[in-house]
């Protein structure tokens, strides 16, 4: 032990400057043995190297998104040909959303009232909380899923991963006795904290091709849901761009991971102190730009403080994505206290009060850089220039302080 000596006149205490100490998730990540990725994005999870999984069977790796440090945890699994993983139980959340492949997944408490459902590239669903269940590959090549999870927020809080595994508690977020626990509902019902369109479903059989309703919050023409899963914490929702179009830069915090399910494009994020137009102000240097097409993913906001981010479709198909904020809704981050007011910021322009970039605001180079990639891929713009112009009479209601 080292003794610790009190500073002498008026000489500050500490290092002055550390390298952020390993997490209890981090240490447990790097026990298990396989890879462990860090980045801005994944052009595809799929092509990630796994190296094999004792404790889970199969092989993986770990992801970890810059941003998502301690908000959430995600691995990339691979099954091979007609094989299944180990058996698993844990009380963490865990949502799973296969990439390749097709097989089944057993759940239960009580082993002689075992569930079974089927899945295939593109099913997205969630295992309980500390319900026992395994994985199954039923087909001659591989399987591969991404799954999110809170591990890390309970591993960094208790410290005892004995505990997250062998808890024999039985929490009320699986009835073994319904027989359709785990068949898709499709009703959709508002959401009740921002009123957007939602489904209550343990399921989705198919998101890359499942019916999303009209939302046009992002862009003209934009569809999305939110599925709510075995009454989780973790927050997800899928969302679609139409051909030729694209988001309006908005800044928030960490957390948000996308993924894309359709199409193929890239997206571009900048620290919000950077500013509105990074090119035009000479800073073009610190916008970062990720590629990603099917199963690739990108970090929304890569740094504790508020980035602005845009996602672009250069493909001639619909732009599918699926964000995961984990156990993080949107509405919590705002800060206010219960009860009180606060608006929908990501959605709202800046002139409104909120973070997004209206088209006639943004910086030229964004929509020169979008024209060029689609010219590229042989895609056709659909972005009128109606959009790229201010409306007469607009009145700034903005506070600029923030900016």
């Amino acid at each position: 032990m080292t003794e610790w000596v009190e500073p002498k006149d008026e000489k500050r205490a500490g290092h002055g400057t550390f390298g952020r100490p390993l997490t209890d998730y981090d240490r447990f990540m790097e026990s298990e043995g396989i890879p462990i990725f860090r980045g801005f994005g994944v052009p595809r999870c799929q092509d990630l190297p796994m190296k094999p999984w004792a404790r889970m069977g199969g092989n993986g790796t770990y992801v970890q998104l810059y941003g998502t440090e301690g908000t959430w945890g995600m691995y990339v699994c691979e099954i091979p040909p007609r094989q299944e993983l180990n058996v698993e139980k844990h009380i963490y959340e865990k949502n799973i959303m296969v990439l390749e492949g097709r097989g089944a997944c057993e759940v239960w408490h009580d082993e002689k009232k075992k569930q079974v459902f089927e899945w295939q590239a593109g099913s997205l669903f969630s295992i309980p909380v500390n319900t026992s269940h395994r994985m199954i590959n039923m087909s001659g090549t591989r399987a591969v899923f991404v799954a999110g999870t809170t591990a890390p927020n309970l591993m960094n809080l208790i410290g005892d991963t004995d505990f997250i595994f062998n808890s024999d508690y039985k929490f009320n977020r699986f009835d073994e006795n319904l027989s359709d626990f785990f068949k898709e509902k499709t009703a959709i019902e508002p959401d009740p904290i921002r009123g957007l369109a939602m489904r209550k479903t343990n399921i989705m059989a198919d998101i890359v091709h499942a019916e999303l309703p009209l939302d046009n919050r992002r862009s003209p023409g934009y569809r999305r849901i939110e599925p709510h899963m075995t009454a989780n914490k973790f927050y997800l929702w899928i969302g679609q761009h139409e051909i030729g179009r694209y988001s309006k830069a908005h800044a928030h915090t960490s957390a948000a991971i996308l993924f894309c399910l359709t199409g193929k494009g890239y997206t571009l994020s900048w620290p919000e102190h950077v500013g509105v137009n990074p090119w035009k102000d000479g800073k073009g240097d610190e916008v970062i730009r990720v590629d990603y097409e099917y199963g690739g993913c990108v970090s929304a906001a890569p740094g504790g403080a508020r980035w602005y981010h845009q996602h672009f479709n250069v493909s001639d198909e619909p732009f599918r994505l699926t964000a995961w904020f984990g156990p993080n809704h949107p509405s919590m981050l705002p800060g206010a206290a219960p009860g009180q007011k606060t608006t929908d910021y990501t959605a709202m322009d800046i002139h409104e009060g909120g973070t997004s970039i209206p088209y006639w605001l943004e910086d030229p180079e964004v929509r020169s850089e979008f024209e060029r990639q689609l010219n590229a891929n042989g895609a056709k713009s659909k972005m009128e220039p109606h959009r790229y112009v201010k409306p007469e009479g607009l009145i700034d209601t903005s506070d600029h302080h923030h900016h």
